[in-house]
């Protein structure tokens, strides 16, 4: 059952503890096997890349078969229903107009000074993309991150998931790639997959960047990487805080709750109301909506274990603590939600009133659902169009803008004990040859 606790108890340290449940010594244990792994594939290849996936994913693959076929890509079209083709469709459309809003323009500045300054955008040559498998699939996942690199102007997108029974991997993740624009994708998952995408292999390329969420082992291989190759974060298991105020329907509340918990057994789903009545009816509509749930048991996992409903005295005080939460997403139930935004500044996505469930950005609202979670949002943001772009600065002195600027140059240098940078600038003024 879902708990309910009273903003007079210790709720701080129990947010604390749900922020922090991806830090156990068992978690981060396991970061010595990702090591071995990484190496593994750094110096053998495709051969250490199948030798994992035979024993991770029990799937006995040739390298030949690592890339998924053209005929295979064709074939998967004929396996979804139109609904489905349409919904991913619908949702391509809503994810790309969205993006296209977000890209950053370069520029240049002519100043008066004879001085030139700008900065230039331009996208990696090859981003990565980690689709999960294994509990679902995800072919929001691939729209989510595919399409973003798109509209940065990423030529090159290569792809990479779990493979299922016999190798195969879902259809409609394969439809979904299609549309989406990638051009290559790999049956493969886990350690060695990131490995392969951050080293490169025999057959799989080296990318520059690599996005996606996935389990713990992807996670650490991506901090492990990271360096070799941009990331775009370390995303933990999902999460949800609710802020609900009497007008809110528990029965919405509590299906919200619910979406999140069904995700994995470490999801968390947390309500702040400030309506002790509310609290009660939202436990009671949460345990009805379980009784035969396809995902009851791990979605009980993480109610027992990282769900939470807190009575707060107000929505002012329910924001301060969802704000030191930081949710990845987090719903506004309220009367005015408008008027409760302004008390928000840590959130990954905010959800605004009773007809914006946060399934709605999972699918099709056109902002990334790949966020920062287990408090990450304090400091990071959304993957965005800006994870697959670099921008370079553009500086131009004339003759003259350097000579107005030489001595405050001369100055520094030498205070940083630097004499030829100071020299670089004293030849130039004096014009030697």
């Amino acid at each position: 059952m879902l708990r309910i606790i009273t903003q007079q108890a210790d709720v701080r340290a129990e947010l604390q503890r749900i922020c922090e449940r991806t830090h156990d010594e068992q978690v981060l244990n396991k970061e010595a096997t990702v090591r071995e792994v990484l190496q593994a594939v750094k110096r053998q290849g495709d051969k250490a890349v199948l030798h994992y996936t035979a024993e991770f994913d029990k799937q006995t693959l040739k390298p030949e078969e690592l890339r998924v076929t053209g005929s295979q890509l064709d074939a998967a079209y004929q396996q979804v229903s139109k609904e489905l083709m349409g919904a991913i469709r619908l949702a391509c459309r809503q994810i790309e107009a969205f993006h296209r809003q977000r890209v950053p323009k370069s520029w240049v500045h002519f100043g008066d000074d004879e001085v030139v300054l700008g900065k230039r955008y331009t996208p990696v040559d090859r981003a990565g993309l980690y689709v999960p498998g294994g509990r679902a699939s995800y072919p929001s996942t691939v729209l989510m991150n595919a399409i973003p690199a798109k509209v940065a102007g990423v030529p090159h997108l290569v792809m990479v998931t779990p493979p299922g029974l016999g190798g195969a991997v879902n259809p409609a993740v394969l439809v979904a790639a299609q549309e989406a624009g990638v051009q290559e994708i790999y049956r493969i998952g886990g350690a060695q997959a990131i490995a392969a995408l951050a080293y490169g292999t025999e057959t799989i390329p080296k990318v520059n960047v690599i996005t996606g969420p996935g389990n713990i082992y992807v996670t650490l291989a991506k901090k492990l990487v990271y360096g070799t190759v941009g990331i775009d974060s370390l995303a933990g298991p999902s999460e949800v805080l609710v802020i609900a105020d009497e007008t809110a329907n528990p029965v919405y509340v509590a299906a919200d709750l619910l979406a999140q918990a069904e995700h994995d057994p470490m999801a968390a789903a947390i309500l702040l109301t400030t309506d002790a009545a509310l609290a009660k009816n939202v436990q009671v509509a949460l345990e009805r909506q379980l009784v035969d749930h396809p995902r009851r048991i791990d979605t009980e996992k993480a109610i027992a274990h990282y769900g939470l409903i807190i009575v707060v005295e107000s929505l002012a005080a329910a924001a301060e603590l969802s704000n030191e939460f930081a949710p990845e997403h987090l719903e506004l139930e309220v009367k005015d939600p408008w008027a409760l935004l302004p008390q928000i500044r840590h959130a990954g996505a905010i959800f605004l009133g009773y007809s914006t469930p946060e399934a709605v950005g999972d699918y099709l609202a056109g902002p990334n659902h790949t966020l920062p979670t287990s408090g990450a949002a304090r400091y990071a943001s959304a993957l965005g169009v800006e994870t697959f772009l670099k921008h370079s600065s553009i500086i131009q002195y004339s003759q003259t803008a350097l000579q107005n600027v030489a001595s405050a140059i001369d100055v520094l240098a030498t205070a940083e004990g630097l004499p030829s940078h100071a020299d670089s600038v004293r030849r130039r003024i004096k014009q030697e040859e």
